[in-house]
């Protein structure tokens, strides 16, 4: 199967659910949510870091930037964490013609926005999320910083309170689903940083892993795609692997 506009042919490796399926029919979202699927994003090299030179966006070539536009395409709303807005300079998401069109024609709006889970919402203002988007982006914070949120972004930012009724000095990640899920966010899809993705490991809210596989090498202290959380082991169904003329390796896996 191939995605025209990338150059990039990919081929299935063994079984699949739907081996007569396109890309975007092996990734879409199961129907008719009624709360959150969350799906994650991530890449990491053979030797198990999640990043080079701090970015992940180096390991990447062009069918995991392929992959990354058809997941964005797909989804409702793309969560991140505020460190992960910062250090990898994320914009709002770009979308051509094309995709926008087969997003209507799913029912969801032309651009996903980017949500942002921050204890603190103290977030410089002059970010690309902020200033390089076509919707405003949507900050995930604690009662205690909401209120002081929404004044300071006004409409650069729709602001919601997402901790817990007994913490609101922390973010809780089963409210922040139900508060994008009552939004009609439900196709949710996180691109990082690892503090967030082990949060959501750790609280059994993860339902999906798409991770690449580069075929590189980087050694040094990287990080692994998660971080930070108590171990929680989760096992997980493979759905497919696709591969490329470049080597790597593209995974989904689902939990159950």
């Amino acid at each position: 199967m191939s995605d025209t506009a990338a150059g990039t042919d990919f081929t299935t490796l063994g079984p699949v659910d739907d081996a007569g399926a396109d890309l975007a029919g092996l990734y879409a979202y199961p129907e008719d949510l009624s709360s959150a699927w969350v799906r994650a994003n991530f890449i990491t090299s053979l030797d198990g870091a999640a990043t080079a030179d701090g970015k992940s966006g180096v390991l990447g070539g062009p069918g995991d930037r392929a992959l990354y536009r058809l997941l964005r395409e797909l989804a409702d709303v793309v969560l991140v964490g505020a460190g992960t807005v910062r250090v990898e300079g994320y914009s709002g998401a770009q979308l051509g013609v094309a995709e926008r069109q087969r997003r209507h024609a799913r029912g969801q709006d032309e651009v996903p926005p980017i949500a942002i889970v921050t204890k603190s919402a103290t977030l410089d203002q002059t970010l690309p999320v902020f200033t390089q988007t076509e919707v405003a982006p949507l900050i995930l914070t604690t009662h205690r910083a909401a209120g002081d949120a929404r004044a300071r972004f006004g409409d650069l930012a729709r602001v919601y309170d997402c901790s817990s009724p007994a913490d609101g000095d922390e973010v809780d990640l089963a409210t922040t689903l139900r508060t994008l899920a009552g939004l009609g966010l439900h196709r949710v899809l996180t691109e990082g940083g690892p503090s967030l993705l082990g949060a959501l490991i750790a609280g059994g809210l993860l339902d999906e892993l798409c991770l690449t596989i580069a075929p590189t090498l980087v050694a040094g202290s990287g990080k692994r795609i998660t971080d930070g959380h108590d171990e929680a082991l989760t096992a997980m169904r493979r759905r497919h692997t696709l591969t490329d003329d470049e080597g790597y390796l593209y995974t989904r896996y689902s939990r159950g």
